[in-house]
C-alpha cells in the first residue's frame, strides 16, 4: 500500500476548505438578501425584530423584582463619562424645571412637580455600573427618590374606568393598573419607554445627585433616570415628562433598529 501524497492531501484539504467557505459566502449572502427584501418593523426588518421581541418575553417571564444590580463600593467609582447628548438643549435653564406627569390617580389634567417636592420623597443612595450597549461601562454612585417611591406618591390611574374611583389604588397591584411609563426629555427630542415591573424596580431611581454632587447639565441635570437592570440608552437625561400608559410606548433607539426592553 503506497503512502499519501503529502501535497495531494494538502490540495485536496485546500479544496474541501474552499468549497465550504464559498458555501459559507453565498448562504450569508442570501440571508442578507432575504433580510434586506423584508418588510421592517421599527427599524428592523421584521425576522430580527421579533427575535428581539421573543427575547423580550422571556426575560420578562424571568424577571424578578428581589435580583438587584450589583453594587460597589464608592472607593471603586470610575471616570464619569456623557452617554450621549440626545435631547439635552445647549443653552436650557434648570432653575425653570418642573416635571409634568400625565394619567395620575386622582387627575384629569397633567401634574406639575417640583425638584423641591421630589427632594421631599425618601431619599436613596447607591454605587452600581452603568453599561452602555457600545460596550464600555463606568462605576457611579446615585442618589435621588425610588421611582416606587415617587409611584407611591403619585399613582396611575384605573385602567378599567368602571373601578371604583373612589377606592385609592394599591401599588402592590400596580402592575394591573398599568403595563408601561414613558419618559421624554423637556423638548421631546428623547424619549423611552419601559415596562413597569423593571421601573418598579428597587434600584430604580429619579436621580438628583451623581458622585456626591448635584447632576450637571451634561448628566441630565435637574433630574434623571437611572435604571440598573436596562442598558444606558434607557437611563435617560432630563426628564420632562412621565407618562403612565397601557399601550407600549414609543422609544428613541427602539425606533433606530435597537432593543425596545434593553435588560441586563
Amino acid at each position: 500500500m503506497s503512502e499519501p501524497n503529502p501535497r495531494e492531501e494538502l490540495r485536496r484539504i485546500s479544496r474541501r476548505s474552499f468549497l465550504w467557505a464559498g458555501a459559507a459566502l453565498i448562504g450569508t449572502y442570501g440571508g442578507f438578501k432575504f433580510l434586506a427584501g423584508r418588510r421592517h418593523s421599527d427599524g428592523l426588518p421584521w425576522p430580527l425584530r421579533r427575535t428581539l421581541e421573543f427575547n423580550e418575553d422571556i426575560w420578562t417571564d424571568a424577571f424578578s423584582k428581589t435580583a438587584m444590580a450589583p453594587t460597589f463600593d464608592p472607593q471603586q467609582r470610575t471616570e464619569a463619562r456623557v452617554n450621549g447628548p440626545e435631547g439635552l438643549d445647549d443653552h436650557f435653564d434648570p432653575t425653570g424645571w418642573t416635571l409634568s406627569l400625565e394619567n395620575a390617580y386622582g387627575h384629569d389634567e397633567p401634574v406639575v412637580i417640583t425638584l423641591d417636592e421630589i427632594k421631599k420623597m425618601p431619599r436613596q443612595e447607591f454605587t452600581t455600573q452603568l453599561c452602555c450597549v457600545e460596550g464600555w461601562s463606568m462605576i457611579v454612585t446615585w442618589a435621588g427618590v425610588r421611582f416606587r417611591d415617587f409611584a407611591a406618591k403619585y399613582m396611575p390611574g384605573y385602567r378599567d374606568s368602571a373601578a371604583d374611583s373612589r377606592r385609592p389604588p394599591d401599588l402592590a397591584k400596580i402592575e394591573e393598573l398599568v403595563r408601561y411609563v414613558y419618559m421624554e426629555t423637556p423638548n421631546g427630542g428623547y424619549y423611552v419607554g419601559l415596562d413597569m415591573q423593571s421601573i418598579l424596580h428597587p434600584q430604580t431611581l429619579l436621580c438628583y445627585e451623581m458622585n456626591g454632587q448635584p447632576l450637571t447639565l451634561d448628566h441630565g441635570a435637574p433630574l434623571r433616570l437611572v435604571i440598573p437592570v436596562k442598558y444606558g440608552y434607557k437611563n435617560l437625561k432630563r426628564i420632562g415628562l412621565i407618562r403612565y400608559t397601557d399601550e407600549k410606548p414609543a422609544d428613541f433607539w427602539a425606533e433606530q433598529g435597537y432593543d425596545w426592553y434593553a435588560g441586563l
